[in-house]
């Protein structure tokens, strides 16, 4: 009964590493799909809601196209 234990545990295991690589491998979470990150050594996705993994939830204005564009950079866009 043990040994059946420890197999079923290891079997769980086994599938739960599996999911885990799995799911480590699909990519960053900021970007969407069809952007690959590349050798992009930065990590910085292309601005708008295009290149975002998750749609926005209201609707994107030039204020928001304006602040993602200028997301690395330390100064807020002058539009606001």
């Amino acid at each position: 009964m043990a040994l059946l234990r420890m197999a079923a545990l290891a079997a769980l295991g086994y599938v739960g590493y599996k999911f885990y690589e799995k799911s480590k491998s699909e990519g960053e979470a900021a970007f969407a799909k069809n952007q690959a990150t590349g050798e992009n050594f930065a990590k910085v996705r292309e601005a708008g809601p295009h290149a975002m993994a998750d749609p926005p939830k209201r609707e994107w204005t030039s204020e928001d196209e304006a602040s993602d564009q200028s997301f690395p950079a330390s100064d807020p866009p002058a539009t606001y």
